[in-house]
């Protein structure tokens, strides 16, 4: 029997449609249902593609006897934490406050007034390593609230007055300045990796956000290390078992410190931000290997995410069959030598297990082996590893496939349209745009309503019921502004415009300069969530300063720039002390300091060689947060165009920054110079 979930839209909601418990989604509804039957709310917390999430599920919440028990003595809530991340939020920072540490699945019972009171993540369904099994916490659960129930309302009152009193110090109106940004990169230099690239030890995670300050920062200063750290993290990444060596496409992150064994599902965020990294790597240095990859990372997320209606997919799970009717992580990326011998041959499989490091003993587990490129030095039949690499592809491609988590999310969206609008410029890649521009329409079209307020998700071109957060506003704007440089349609400059004036009017603390990441009339939980520090992807808060800063470049709007300066005054606290949690702040704040410059580029239309050159040639400038307007002689589309005409006939580029303009030129080389583009 479904259900209450049988209704979502979430494919995580869905996947546990069928289960024994009587699952509730988050809603007024279920807290009215736990006071009338006076039990507490269990609220379970995961994602589709959570490897510990499934495992959880399989073991208490497909199992008749813990269903009965649940369903009997609570109010069970099942969330996708993708599609309500200020629920996630608001619950994890106090699992993390009372364990010291957070993950999911997340387990937390709260009061019917949804405070919280006891925690935890997964839970086994026998007691092991110390941890007592699911059963035995729920019996706990219910006998304190049965039996000490003063002591419960006690604690979650407690619990719930700390978290509301957790102000964050934002750190004054300041932006920050060289001296902060020197020391955030002084920071990152203790904390790299030299031998292997990357930041810390096991797991470790692509430092997207860090890896684009530091190139912004080398735009900016000319700091070698900056560009030494990005440039060989890149590489090592791309040559690790976290980088799809068949598919292209990254892993979420890698297990160890050497990037060997990843933890296997591919997500929408990690992809657009590491295909931008790429692609700015390569703007920077002129890296093949960059290039390669930034394409590559494009094309997976077209072929593999894409969905019908334009859109891109969240996540491909970790887990797969592995053709015994097994579900086993890794099983569709793995390879044994017999199974290399088995689709090219004996001589070619020996070629291939050195090339992609593939052992007798394995990388991995059962003695199958992730694949790496370990030779730096490349093997010289170029043309030979490309029909194996296309052979194993193929093969590959037989296999039973991950799961796909369908559900198109607005911010993650808005990271793709980007990093898909910018390397499609950048290697003419026109189709990549395209698609760019079709996610933006569908967003636009399915996500925005009549007040340009935006709905977090999507699934089937049906529209979500939860609201956008900060981060989609933010990201979306993001996104919009890239298309707007790229295509010259000033049309997705209006609609990031719509977006960033939200900010303003919905998720501001006008006191503080702060942003909270839900708005103003969103869903009242026990604490309005503010967090300015990275997780996978950027803050909304800092991705939020980045989109006023980039808008207030494009228009000259006052209030847009004094609001993105407002909110990087938390970088200026955060920067110097904890530069890898803040890597976007810091990247807005290189952009802020540079400018950013505006580059008004005006020709004799899009088909003309001679302006697509210009155009071309701002999109390669590495001046951080430059944005770029394009058009013809007397043309609205764009703020920056206004009364700037061709130079005696021919297309002109105009480059200013903190008011003040040089003068125009018609020459790429020279406006090449003025944007630190190379040669």
């Amino acid at each position: 029997m479904a259900n209450r979930l049988a209704q979502a839209t979430s494919p995580y909601l869905l996947q546990h449609a069928d289960n024994p418990v009587d699952w509730w989604t988050w809603s007024e509804e279920a807290f009215e249902e736990a006071r009338r039957r006076d039990v507490p709310v269990l609220l379970s917390v995961g994602y589709s593609s959570c490897h510990w999430c499934h495992v959880m599920a399989h073991e208490s919440f497909e199992d008749r006897a813990t269903a009965d028990e649940m369903n009997a003595h609570f109010v069970s809530v099942k969330v996708d934490r993708e599609e309500r991340p200020d629920v996630d939020a608001v619950y994890m920072e106090a699992v993390q406050a009372a364990t010291g540490h957070g993950g999911w699945p997340m387990t937390v019972f709260l009061t019917p007034d949804a405070e919280p009171f006891y925690f935890g993540t997964y839970f086994p369904p026998a007691p092991r390593h110390g941890m007592p099994s699911f059963r035995q916490v729920l019996e706990g659960v219910r006998q304190a609230w049965q039996e000490r129930r003063d002591e419960v309302g006690e604690v979650a009152g407690k619990i719930t007055r700390d978290l509301a009193g957790r102000e964050l110090s934002v750190g004054g109106d300041e932006v920050p300045g060289e001296q902060e940004l020197a020391q955030a990169l002084l920071g990152l230099t203790r904390e790299y990796d030299p031998q292997r690239g990357g930041f810390g030890g096991a797991p470790k995670f692509p430092p997207s956000m860090v890896i684009e300050f530091l190139l912004r920062h080398h735009a900016r200063t000319g700091a070698e290390g900056a560009l030494q750290m990005a440039a060989d993290t890149c590489e090592r990444m791309a040559r690790g078992g976290i980088y799809d060596q068949l598919g292209g496409g990254f892993a979420r992150y890698s297990v160890d410190r050497d990037w060997v064994v990843p933890h296997f599902e591919k997500m929408l965020y990690d992809n657009a931000l590491l295909c931008r990294v790429y692609a700015h790597l390569w703007r920077a240095t002129g890296s093949e290997l960059a290039r390669r990859v930034a394409l590559e990372t494009a094309d997976f997320m077209v072929r593999e995410l894409r969905t019908p209606e334009g859109g891109f997919a969240s996540a491909l799970d970790a887990d797969s069959d592995d053709g015994t009717g097994r579900h086993v992580e890794g099983a569709y990326y793995v390879w044994t030598p017999e199974q290399l011998r088995e689709v090219l041959g004996d001589a070619d499989a020996d070629l291939a297990a050195r090339y992609f490091g593939v052992t007798e003993e394995g990388t991995f587990e059962e003695g199958a082996s992730v694949l790496q490129l370990p030779q730096r030095d490349e093997v010289s039949d170029a043309a030979r590893i490309d029909g194996i690499r296309e052979r194993l592809l193929t093969a590959r491609g037989r296999r039973p496939a991950p799961g796909r988590d369908d559900k198109v999310v607005a911010a993650w969206n808005g990271l793709a349209i980007a990093a898909l609008a910018e390397t499609g410029a950048y290697f003419d890649r026109p189709d990549l745009v395209e698609a760019a521009v079709a996610a933006g329409d569908l967003l636009v079209r399915v996500h925005l309503d009549e007040q340009a307020r935006i709905a977090r998700t999507s699934k089937d071109g049906q529209v979500g019921t939860n609201a956008g957060v900060l981060e989609d506003y933010a990201d979306v704007a993001e996104g919009f502004l890239a298309l707007a440089s790229v295509t010259g349609e000033g049309v997705w400059l209006d609609f990031a415009g719509l977006l960033v004036d939200h900010v303003l009017a919905r998720f501001l603390d006008a006191g503080s300069g702060g942003l909270y990441d839900t708005a103003s009339d969103a869903e009242r939980l026990i604490r309005r969530p503010q967090d300015p520090t990275d997780n996978a992807t950027p803050s909304g808060w800092t991705a939020a300063a980045g989109a006023l800063l980039g808008y207030a470049a494009h228009t000259g709007s006052e209030p847009h720039r004094t609001a993105a300066e407002r909110a990087l005054g938390v970088v200026k606290a955060l920067g110097p002390r904890v530069p890898r949690f803040i890597g976007w702040g810091l990247a807005v704040a290189e952009a802020a300091l540079d400018g950013p410059r505006e580059v008004a580029v005006v020709g004799r239309g899009a088909d003309d060689p001679a302006t697509a050159e210009l155009h071309r040639t701002a999109l390669l400038g590495t001046a951080p947060g430059a944005v770029v307007a394009l058009g013809t002689e007397g043309s609205d589309a764009f703020p920056l165009l206004a009364d700037r005409p061709l130079v005696d006939g021919a297309p002109a580029a105009y480059v200013c920054r903190n008011f003040t303009c040089d003068a125009p030129t018609t020459d790429p080389g020279r406006l090449r110079t003025a944007l630190g583009g190379r040669g």
